[in-house]
């Protein structure tokens, strides 16, 4: 086992995993402003489609050698988890949930990729990393349950089953990516799941295309930025510093998420918002800083 406090190593892994956070915190936002519009299964799945064909161009011309059989079953793990899961889920609940609200559930992706790291052998995180996830993930349902009336609404049990899909694909992905390379998992994944989300994808087309250029911009957004490009970062910053300690970023995530929901859809920053804003980050810099044991690759 490897000891992973927190070295300048670790520290550039977390830049790039700043960098994935930063990328994927526009994602609800825009699916909400795509979804609006165009067929939530169009939005979910089509945006893989498009990401897929600028991964098979990557791929080609920089001459990846083919995954093996094992990483191969990896990949499908991958793909199951953040580009079939999440993307359809998420999209099916942003057309009945303000982003601000989907945003902080969402927010319970570190503590259950953390978990699904422990769960897979390859991670070991410390006590004081375990308390500062949970401490930032009770402030999360906390307040999505003040936001929600007390309770949890419908559209709340999609979003934690996108939580549980992309914490399996984030976990294996970021263990993946110690062997393959942080962009090339997200590439592979994109590629082998293309042929099984094509029909899918042209029947909900048949629904209607029709759209504003401001829905197709979501659209675009989700397709090139949430699907692809931020995946290379974020894959790279979890071989870098750890699936679990860089997993522990997307705390942040609801609340950056939050704000370019207020500046872009317009929705309400309450106070409540703000303070669990805080203890959040409060988390992160504990967690940063806490021992992760790690198997060597």
């Amino acid at each position: 086992m490897i000891d992973r406090p927190a070295t300048p190593e670790t520290n550039l892994g977390i830049m790039y995993g700043l960098l994935g956070v930063f990328s994927f915190s526009l994602t609800l936002p825009a699916t909400r402003v795509a979804v609006a519009e165009l067929d939530p299964t169009f939005v979910g799945l089509g945006r893989a489609i498009v990401a897929a064909g600028l991964a098979a161009i990557a791929l080609r011309v920089t001459r990846q050698p083919l995954p093996t059989k094992s990483q191969w079953r990896d990949l499908a793990i991958v793909a199951f988890g953040v580009i079939l899961g999440f993307p359809l889920l998420s999209a099916w609940a942003m057309r009945q949930l303000p982003a601000a609200h989907g945003a902080v559930v969402i927010g319970l992706i570190p503590l259950a990729t953390a978990i699904a790291a422990t769960m897979r052998g390859n991670e070991r995180p410390s006590f004081r990393f375990w308390l500062a996830t949970a401490i930032g993930s009770g402030t999360i349902v906390a307040f999505t349950l003040a936001s929600g009336g007390g309770h949890f609404q419908i559209p709340d049990v999609a979003l934690i089953g996108a939580v549980v899909a992309a914490a399996i694909g984030y976990a294996e992905g970021g263990k993946l990516a110690r062997s393959i390379g942080g962009w090339q998992v997200i590439c592979w994944a994109l590629v082998l799941a293309a042929p099984v989300l094509i029909v899918p994808t042209l029947l909900a087309a048949q629904s209607g295309l029709s759209a504003s250029p401001i829905a197709w911009l979501g659209f675009a957004y989700v397709c090139v930025i949430s699907q692809f490009v931020g995946f290379f970062a974020w894959y790279h910053g979890m071989a870098i510093a750890g699936v679990a300690r860089v997993s522990q970023l997307q705390l942040l995530q609801p609340f950056l998420t939050i704000a370019f929901s207020a500046l872009l859809l317009h929705e309400q920053i309450t106070l409540p918002t703000i303070a669990a804003a805080c203890i959040v980050i409060a988390c992160v810099g504990i967690g940063r800083r806490s021992l992760v044991r790690q198997k060597p690759a």
